[in-house]
């Protein structure tokens, strides 16, 4: 069994040597790394080739794509289970990769991620928000299971996970070009498939963002886009009710913490995101300038005219 991972880079420099040491000191050895770079203009590749795994590509800053680049550099690879982590996620420690790769003793699971556990500089919403959206417990998922999880029947974050080749290759890899979300377009189209998605606790990074609201915006604002986009894939998929979960629970949570400035601010950070959504779930109605100004991925909008 041979074991790829990819690691997608821009300007890196500040995390990327702790990725690799963390990655060479794993229980399971893997056989390539290879680091696909938007043209960095700091010391990224000069430490990339400091480590002989490493295999280092170089594409076009303006070229990036979340699908296309990621399914170039798949392609690219040799194992029969490929792993996609950020430059900004680091494992907790040396049984990640043996961890992820766990599930896939199920010959039918086609995809599997890991638990994002916030970074010590977070806030205390987003370590809230990653505890909602990363439990501690592991699932499985199918077809089955849509009309009880609604859209969580397709979760996965490409921050950290594992592939299985032949599943990947027999659906056609991931779309593109695409807005945002790759994972869970490609989580879908495995589930519809017949394939199953996993979600393996003990699989752990530390990954987390201090967004603005003006991120959050922009960042709502495509996701919106991106789910009407491939409505075919989500119509049976209720999104609302997961949504209302998670802003109860955190909410709850600061309160109880009496963290009530924060509370106060989450609700903010709440109107924020569903205004997003809104104006991104009426895309179509809007002008190409003022979509160019809500999303944070110009690049797909200049792309496509």
């Amino acid at each position: 069994m041979k074991v790829s991972l990819i690691i997608p880079t821009l300007n890196a420099e500040k995390e990327i040597g702790r990725l690799l040491e963390a990655l060479y000191n794993q229980t399971v050895l893997l056989d390539e790394i290879i680091v696909i770079d938007s043209q960095s203009d700091d010391d990224t590749e000069r430490i990339c080739r400091l480590y002989e795994k490493v295999r280092f590509i170089t594409i076009e800053r303006g070229d990036f794509d979340h699908g296309r680049t990621r399914d170039y550099a798949f392609r690219q690879s040799a194992g029969d289970f490929v792993l996609f982590l950020t430059q900004d996620a680091i494992p907790v420690d040396e049984y990640y990769v043996e961890q992820i790769l766990k599930p896939f003793c199920d010959e039918s699971v086609a995809l599997a991620s890991g638990r994002q556990i916030a970074k010590s500089d977070a806030g205390c919403i987003e370590k809230w928000v990653r505890l909602f959206n990363y439990p501690v417990t592991d699932n499985i998922r199918t077809i089955q299971d849509i009309p009880a999880l609604g859209i969580k029947t397709f979760f996965a974050s490409n921050v950290c996970s594992v592939y299985r080749r032949s599943a990947y290759l027999q659906i056609g890899g991931f779309e593109y070009p695409i807005l945002t979300d790759e994972d869970l377009q490609i989580a879908a189209r495995f589930i519809y498939g017949g394939y199953k998605v996993a979600y393996c606790a003990e699989a752990k990074v530390f990954h987390s963002h201090n967004f603005s609201l003006k991120q959050h915006f922009r960042r709502n604002f495509d996701i919106a886009v991106f789910m009407r986009m491939h409505s075919h894939l989500f119509r049976d998929a209720h999104a609302a009710k997961e949504g209302v979960r998670m802003v109860e629970y955190v909410f709850i949570r600061l309160v109880k913490d009496k963290h009530f400035l924060q509370a106060l601010y989450f609700c903010c950070e709440c109107g924020v995101k569903f205004s997003a959504h809104q104006l991104g779930s009426h895309y179509r109605k809007l002008s190409r300038q003022i979509i160019l100004n809500c999303s944070a991925n110009k690049n797909f909008w200049k792309r496509s005219e």
